[in-house]
């Protein structure tokens, strides 16, 4: 009995961890890439444009190992939505990793500001990136309707509420909306690491 409650202690400590190196490593990722492509601009260019070009394995790679993490890490949330929640986020993530959005907006150098048709896996990226919105929108009131303190209460519901204001910003075309949703994004994702490490 020992051993099979030390094998789930590790079991759980392992979700946990996936859970708590996600949001990070997908902001550092992204954001190394924001400053080294060349004639990337977050000011106009959604982190999803980061999939194209010849460097746009990095970014793939990026939502798929991600998107994994919370995938393996939901389990360590407590409560019944939160984890599915987050493992909707997961799959939703990987699925916008695997289908890449079109060039556009310049980016990368050379290909038109405004592309004249959208390909079938731009249409799925989008419709991914919606669910991953949603659902991670979701995770943190679900959340902050379970926090046991004020702090943490506010934390949650300002990490969601940041994402689903940076969403509806950008897709209202708003100024700097990719700013906003990349903001809102990297803020939800590090929210849920944040409650990994806390459950630890």
């Amino acid at each position: 009995m020992t051993t099979a409650l030390a094998t789930r202690t590790v079991a759980v400590s392992s979700r946990r961890a996936a859970l708590a190196v996600a949001g990070p490593l997908w902001a550092a990722v992204s954001l190394a890439q924001v400053a080294t492509r060349d004639g990337f601009d977050l000011m106009r260019h959604p982190l999803s444009l980061l999939s194209t070009g010849s460097l746009g394995w990095v970014q793939i790679a990026n939502f798929v190992v991600a998107g994994l993490l919370m995938v393996v890490g939901a389990g360590s949330l407590d409560g019944r939505w939160a984890p599915r929640l987050t493992r909707i986020a997961g799959f939703g993530m990987i699925a916008a990793g695997l289908l890449v959005m079109d060039p556009g907006g310049g980016f990368p150098a050379g290909h038109p500001e405004v592309p004249t048709t959208m390909s079938r896996h731009a249409i799925g990226h989008m419709a991914a990136g919606t669910v991953t919105f949603i659902a991670l929108i979701a995770a943190c009131y679900v959340l902050a309707k379970r926090a046991t303190t004020r702090g943490w209460t506010a934390a949650a519901a300002i990490s969601g509420t940041a994402l689903l204001v940076g969403d509806l910003w950008a897709m209202s075309g708003g100024a700097a909306g990719t700013l906003t949703l990349a903001v809102g994004a990297i803020t939800a994702m590090l929210f849920l690491s944040m409650t990994a490490l806390r459950s630890s």
